[in-house]
């Protein structure tokens, strides 16, 4: 394979901004002030800075080795799109480091980890990884665009459409890193091992920063506060074992990202936060196709 698998597939880059919507955000913003929920969404904002600068990176050193004239279209939109995931995560970070959390020093230790990786493994290996974290980040956006409860959980409203136009575009361009992995002839050994690396290795880092993370908080040791906030996570579609199996389908031999029809969830999306009374029209200063 040397081309898209989708060449009517559009990633439009938008000019989009939520800094100031969210200069009142409380500390703890998640869905009835839940602790471990904040926390969790603050330690996944921390690492997408760094982690889109990755991915970029990743996919642009290949770029001029795609002959796919559509293909190479795609990689533009992806690009536009992860770069500005990158630029409001920050602003969220930063605000989310002065309401106590440690998301900066959490971006600190992403990008050194990263760049130590570039530095001792081969280009193949981290555009194996982007494809591989694709994978866990447009499994983590259908769940948030299908499930109400997941929308729910992250309380705050600013916050969700942040995760919510995230969750869009992650959507929209699910496939392009995994496309430039087969058309530059990535293998299906590395492709496997990586998932299966990254599967647990991205799992327990987050489960790390989260616990680092409360232990910062006074909020962590107030009597049955923690307990309760366990007791909602287990129940939240996150723990559920249908994402777990969503994101071990990656194995197969034949998989692909699109095998997943996500289409329509797209275009609704699109359609609600972006069409003509989108909820998210006034965050944009322009739209880029």
């Amino acid at each position: 394979m040397g081309q898209t698998s989708n060449p009517d597939r559009t990633v439009p880059t938008r000019r989009i901004s939520f800094e100031e919507s969210l200069q009142h955000l409380p500390k703890h913003f998640a869905a009835d002030g839940d602790l471990i929920l904040s926390h969790l969404a603050a330690s996944l904002s921390s690492v997408f800075p760094d982690g889109e600068d990755f991915f970029v990176r990743s996919v642009r050193h290949y770029r001029g080795q795609l002959t796919d004239p559509e293909l190479k279209r795609q990689v533009a939109g992806f690009i536009g799109q992860e770069a500005t995931h990158g630029r409001e995560h920050r602003a969220l970070n930063d605000r989310l480091q002065e309401l106590g959390y440690p998301t900066k020093q959490f971006e600190r230790v992403t990008r050194v980890a990263l760049a130590t990786r570039e530095r001792l493994l081969p280009a193949s290996s981290s555009l194996a990884a982007t494809a591989a974290l694709e994978h866990f980040t447009a499994t983590l956006a259908e769940m948030i665009l299908s499930d109400d409860e997941a929308q729910r959980l992250f309380g705050d409203d600013e916050v969700r459409n942040l995760f919510l136009w995230h969750a869009l575009e992650e959507s929209e361009h699910k496939a392009v890193a995994f496309d430039v992995y087969k058309a530059v002839g990535g293998g299906e050994r590395l492709r496997v091992f990586t998932m299966n690396m990254l599967r647990f290795g991205f799992v327990f880092g987050m489960a790390l920063q989260v616990v680092i993370s409360l232990l910062g908080d006074k909020a962590t040791y107030q009597r049955g506060r923690l307990r309760a906030s366990w007791r909602q996570f287990r129940r939240s579609p996150i723990m559920s074992r249908e994402l777990w199996e969503q994101l071990k389908d990656y194995n197969r031999p034949d998989f692909h990202p699109d095998d997943r029809d996500t289409s329509e969830l797209v275009e609704t999306w699109r359609e609600r936060l972006f069409g003509e009374h989108g909820t998210l029209n006034d965050k944009l200063a322009t739209s880029a196709a």
